[in-house]
């Protein structure tokens, strides 16, 4: 990747003619969609780009005093900088692999370590406005890689930078920026350190690793199926985001990621070198926390607001590339409308809530993604997910009408989907507030963080809470979550739509914590009884998971008792505490 430099010809020129040639690149591939039909295209051009800036910068750091002595700027090498970690955060988004994050932060960190921006910036408004935009982008990575020190940090550079800046410039060039303020500070005031206590990525240091998990009873599989995309997106009106992320889809993201081994435990990150460059010659302190025996991070796309026809485009991308042994994971979270339960209910099986498969079911209502009064234009209905199950799914529907997509099963085109749907309406409590504020919505919290969940709806925030107490009930809910696993793969009756997904971790992991949600709803004493409340699962998991057990009430009694909180929950008379295990489990095994 050596630049082949004619004598003859001046450093500077060599430098300038690559610059051109790298913007030019830049440009394109800014302007390319991260999701279309060839995604071996974009990479084969990603590869163009990056190779270009790898020269760029090599070139420039070779020939650094020359170029300065001929006018190189500062804030040109940080604008390479700068350009070549948004390459980078651009392909994890697009492929979800942890390493393209490590590496924008660590091109971010220079940036902000060298003060590339810091010369000249208040006599020109153009470099304010990079050093802006590059603090922002450099929060995004912060909060996706859960460096929360780091993200106070910035933000507090991002508010008193522009209010220095509005007291140098015209304060109406700034107003969007107050705005992304607001966003970042209602973001962190919901995903709070309670939230964050472990990570909501699968972590093998506190979980199963994948090649642990037991295997699945032969006489009800068929297949093995692992999760290898998923499409995540919600439209609610004044939801809390930053940038393109919301609350709702930033944990499901999370969720279906792997931890890298040990980072989350790591207070004291390697560090570039004092006198190296992003580049050869840093420390990169992501390899020595990935773990090489782990799969690759399923790919995610992400939608903010998507319009209905965009949403069904990256779809059929995706399916069309999915392999052989794959299943997609739809996340969807957004209100509905429609009168789905009173147009459908006599075609429902009431035991299981099955969909006969009658069509007109299928239109009976649906979520928006838009504005209401559009008719069906910002509307995503049961129907246009049915041409899609010719290959296998796994539906997580997060709207108030989600058992419209019970209409799916019976329907479907040569794959029986699976399907998570959370209920009519949302518990709201003065100790919760609505399903949406402070902290998103539940079902979503119940899915991803399960124990915070449980905190939120019995009114126990993060800052009165004791650990002790708190760990004791996380380990108790990570045994029986793992022994509900153990006996959901050995059991004879469960569906093969379930049983050719519990080897998949992040799949198995939702499924269970499902269960725990359902069993909590379903006993909690405001929302006892009442099927408005109560999350479904389509198709059915075996009788012995219904919260009525005595299984499954065990463990919420178990748990509730820890917190003192048994008589907030309806139990079965004569229901008692095991006396062996009263939440003092010491490790959470695998089988």
């Amino acid at each position: 990747m050596q630049v082949q430099q004619n004598p003859s010809i001046p450093v500077s020129e060599v430098y300038w003619s690559l610059l051109h040639k790298a913007d030019k690149k830049f440009s394109k591939i800014r302007e390319l969609p991260y999701y279309h039909r060839n995604r071996h295209e974009y990479d084969a051009y990603f590869y163009k780009v990056f190779k270009v800036y790898t020269q760029l910068w090599k070139f420039q750091q070779e020939n650094r005093q020359k170029l300065v002595e001929a006018g190189l700027r500062r804030s040109e090498i940080g604008e390479i900088a700068s350009r070549i970690a948004q390459l980078y955060l651009g392909q994890y988004m697009r492929t979800s692999e942890a390493s393209y994050l490590s590496e924008a932060y660590i091109f971010y960190e220079a940036i902000l370590s060298r003060e590339y921006f810091k010369e000249g910036m208040f006599q020109d408004l153009n470099l304010a406005s990079k050093q802006l935009r590059f603090i922002s982008r450099f929060l995004m990575v912060c909060l996706l890689l859960n460096r929360r020190e780091m993200v106070q940090q910035l933000l507090h550079q991002l508010k008193a930078l522009v209010d220095d800046c509005k007291r140098t410039f015209q304060e109406t060039d700034f107003k969007e920026w107050k705005l992304v303020i607001q966003e970042i500070v209602r973001f962190l005031k919901a995903d709070t350190a309670f939230m964050n206590i472990r990570p909501l990525r699968y972590s093998i240091v506190l979980e199963c690793h994948p090649d642990s998990l037991p295997s699945v009873s032969t006489l009800v599989v068929r297949r093995s199926l692992r999760l290898r995309d998923a499409m995540l997106s919600s439209y609610h009106h004044n939801e809390v985001k930053f940038s393109e992320l919301t609350l709702d889809t930033f944990r499901m993201l999370q969720c279906l990621e792997w931890e890298p081994s040990g980072s989350f435990y790591q207070s004291n990150v390697a560090r570039n070198s004092q006198n190296g460059a992003p580049g050869s010659g840093r420390i990169n302190y992501s390899q020595d926390i990935a773990d090489p025996t782990l799969p690759h991070n399923p790919r995610k796309a992400v939608l903010y607001r998507p319009s209905v026809t965009h949403f069904l485009a990256v779809l059929a991308t995706v399916c069309e590339e999915l392999p052989s042994d794959g299943v997609i994971l739809i996340y969807l979270s957004a209100s509905g409308s429609g009168m789905y339960a009173d147009a459908t209910s006599d075609r429902l099986n009431p035991s299981c809530g099955q969909s006969k498969g009658d069509d007109s079911s299928l239109h009976a209502s649906c979520l928006n993604f838009g504005s209401h009064g559009n008719g069906g234009i910002n509307s995503v209905y049961p129907s246009d997910l049915v041409p899609f199950t010719r290959r296998p799914l796994f539906l997580v529907i997060d709207c108030d009408g989600s058992e419209a997509f019970e209409a799916i099963n019976g329907v479907q085109k040569g794959e029986t989907a699976a399907m998570l749907l959370s209920s009519s309406s949302s518990y709201q409590a003065s100790d919760v507030g609505s399903s949406r504020q402070p902290s998103g919505s539940l079902f979503t919290i119940f899915l991803t963080a399960p124990m915070q969940a449980f905190c939120f709806l019995l009114g126990v925030s993060g800052t009165d809470i004791d650990m002790d107490i708190y760990n004791k009930a996380e380990k108790l809910l990570s045994s029986s979550l793992s022994d509900w696993g153990s006996t959901l793969a050995t059991s004879d009756t469960v569906d093969p739509v379930w049983a050719q997904v519990l080897t998949d971790p992040f799949l198995r992991r939702l499924l269970l914590r499902f269960i725990f949600c359902r069993a909590v709803l379903s006993l909690y004493a405001p929302t006892f009884n009442k099927k408005e409340f109560t999350p479904k699962c389509v198709p059915c998991l075996p009788a012995s998971f219904l919260p009525t057990t005595v299984a499954c009430q065990t463990v919420i009694l178990q748990i509730a008792n820890i917190f003192g909180a048994s008589s907030k929950f309806v139990f079965s008379e004569g229901l008692v505490l095991p006396e062996n295990r009263q939440g003092d489990t010491e490790a959470v095994p695998c089988s």
